[in-house]
């Protein structure tokens, strides 16, 4: 699974969300920055190249589709990012959400439950 730029990530948030959609309803939903519907259609042909999105034809048009799940790619970005930057340690990455003060006590306790259920 190729890496994908900010801008590639933010059509296939899109992609998830509108299941099938053509150009101009990828660029309908684009909410800020809007891309020229070339450069968007071009976006999305770099998507397919990669391996993200299929289409169906219809003439000249093509109505596309994400072919990787949403869950797939968080997956893979997650780890990706934690090898990156907390060293394969999962531990390392809730302490840096913590002494940022980005996760609180309570959201820890549920944390430490769901893993309990789960042995």
């Amino acid at each position: 699974m190729q890496k994908l730029t900010n801008k590639e990530e933010e059509i296939m948030h899109i992609l998830w969300q509108l299941e099938k959609a053509f150009v101009k309803d990828v660029l309908a939903e684009i909410k800020e920055d809007k891309p020229h519907y070339n450069t968007l259609s071009t976006i999305i042909r770099h998507l397919e190249e990669k391996g993200y999105v299929a289409y169906n034809a219809y003439g000249k048009t093509h109505q596309y589709y994400p072919i990787i799940t949403k869950e797939a790619y968080k997956a893979k970005f997650m780890n990706t990012a934690i090898a990156h930057y907390f060293n394969n340690s999962y531990k390392n990455m809730v302490s840096f959400f913590a002494k940022e003060e980005k996760i609180s006590v309570e959201e820890l306790k549920e944390i430490i439950e769901l893993i309990e259920k789960k042995k």
